[in-house]
């Protein structure tokens, strides 16, 4: 008999190094490689079977509002980078260029997109004409690339995947509906999904989007209290309009710019399921967008019928489920430690004393719960367990969220919860960025992270420097 594979290797402790303990995971559980290039990582099968899951079910929402898929070119003419200037000096920095083609150099850079809201614009002045071409709903799922000085497989790489949707609307108004109608899009998946809470409102003038008037995100904690932008809503207005030629016959038959959103987000989000929902064992994926919901194990199945009594069982449950059967030669306790590193929301193990009793175990990667259930009732049991396992992930991270969010009232506290507990602060701001660049700096990197819609009033005063406050803000670090 071929000599079996060792155990699954140890996974540094989160609470011994988190970052050691993030890249242990994504390693052995086999989710990225990292290629040739710094910065841009091979997604693995596991990896991407994740991200086909997520836009499979944001894709949906997408096209139930009324949303279109498009194609736009890989490159953008330097001219058209140009041509909105608070746009093009905001991604300067991370842009990437192509200078040559063949042997011959290029008569014009040609930068490699980090965005696409150029491209759309040029293509929206060919086609929109009359308030009858109005609303253009599109969303492109695609790659960008942005030139990071330090990266991490899914948090930060220098390319990445992601959807951004681009619309054009006939009114202010539409736009605005539909700037917050895909925020919401973006918590409902959030939370029925992934099973991450998450706090939502809008980026301060300093943080906002190049080119915005205005930025919504929603902002999901990790486990260790660091925050994660995990999805923006921008309204632009006519901005880009005007700096394009984008124009219409309204109604009234007077020339009209449109009003634009865009919106976007991306592989980032499966960072965020690790870092949320992970343990020191590994992966603990929600159920809605795990590779495999239910692995089956056969134990002994050298004895006669359990092997058979598996494939049966597999064949049913595929049906409905996605199921893995893992007939290897592997030890029991080898696949309990190797499924359980992949995050498989639910093991089914069936033996002969089972099959004896018509029933078979199934045990939770949430909390390891067991239960006994019979084989007739598969079927009726599995959608209820995969549920309340989605359901703990959600109240667990809710509970982490809540007990890692503070409040300061003055700059003393806001410092020492900034130096001693990781998380939220919630706290006033007079809405001047001179006090958003003094608590980076004092802090070594908290940052506000939105204003959100429901603010509280926490004080009168800015807890910075102490002139009337504007608003209460959400600060933490971020990945």
């Amino acid at each position: 008999m071929a000599k079996q594979k060792k155990m699954v290797e140890a996974i540094t402790s989160m609470d011994e190094d988190f970052a050691k303990w993030y890249t242990d995971v994504v390693k052995k559980a086999e989710l990225t490689d990292y290629s040739g290039v710094k910065g841009c990582m091979v997604i693995r099968p596991y990896g991407y079977a994740i991200w086909e899951n997520i836009q499979k079910d944001l894709d949906a929402r997408f096209k139930k509002t009324g949303h279109e898929n498009v194609y736009m070119p890989l490159l953008i003419p330097e001219s058209l980078l140009q041509k909105e200037k608070d746009h093009v000096e905001g991604f300067a920095p991370e842009v990437a260029w192509v200078t040559q083609g063949g042997q011959e150099k290029l008569a014009e850079r040609l930068c490699i997109r980090p965005t696409s809201e150029v491209l759309f614009c040029e293509h929206y002045q060919k086609i929109i004409n009359s308030y009858r071409d109005l609303p253009k709903l599109y969303n492109q799922w695609c790659s960008v690339m942005r030139w990071e000085k330090t990266t991490r497989p899914f948090l930060r790489s220098s390319e990445f995947l992601w959807q951004e949707g681009h619309t054009m609307h006939e009114t202010e108004e539409e736009a605005r509906q539909e700037t917050m109608q895909q925020l919401q899009t973006y918590a409902d998946f959030y939370k029925e999904t992934l099973a991450i809470p998450a706090v939502t409102g809008r980026k301060t003038e300093k943080e906002k989007f190049a080119g915005a008037r205005e930025t919504y995100t929603i902002e999901p904690m990790m486990h260790n209290g660091v925050a994660l932008q995990g999805g923006t809503s921008h309204y632009f207005g006519d901005g880009f309009a005007k700096s394009f030629g984008i124009t219409f016959a309204g109604r009234d038959n007077t020339l009209q710019y449109p009003h634009q959103t865009s919106w976007g987000v991306s592989t980032r989000m499966i960072g965020a399921i690790i870092m949320v929902h992970g343990d020191d064992n590994g992966l603990v994926l929600p159920p809605k967008v795990a590779p495999i919901q239910v692995v089956i194990v056969p134990i002994a199945m050298h004895k006669e019928g359990v092997l058979e009594k598996a494939r049966e069982i597999a064949a049913k449950l595929s049906e409905v489920f996605r199921v893995k059967l893992d007939d290897s030669d592997n030890s029991p306790g080898w696949k309990f430690s190797e499924y359980e590193m992949k995050g498989v929301p639910l093991r089914l193990e069936i033996g002969p004393k089972d099959i004896e009793q018509n029933q078979c175990v199934l045990v939770r990667r949430d909390n390891r719960e067991k239960t006994f259930v019979s084989l007739d009732s598969l079927t009726e049991e599995i959608p209820r367990l995969l549920q309340a396992v989605h359901d703990g992930l959600y109240e667990k991270a809710l509970k982490n969220l809540e007990e890692k969010t503070y409040v300061a009232r003055n700059y003393d506290e806001f410092l020492d919860i900034a130096a001693n507990k990781p998380g939220f602060i919630k706290a006033m701001w007079c809405g001047d960025v001179e006090c958003e660049n003094k608590i980076k700096e004092d802090t070594g990197g908290v940052k506000s992270r939105c204003i959100p819609f429901e603010e509280e009033h926490l004080s009168d005063v800015c807890v910075c420097c102490g002139k009337p406050a504007k608003h209460q803000v959400y600060w933490g670090k971020q990945y």
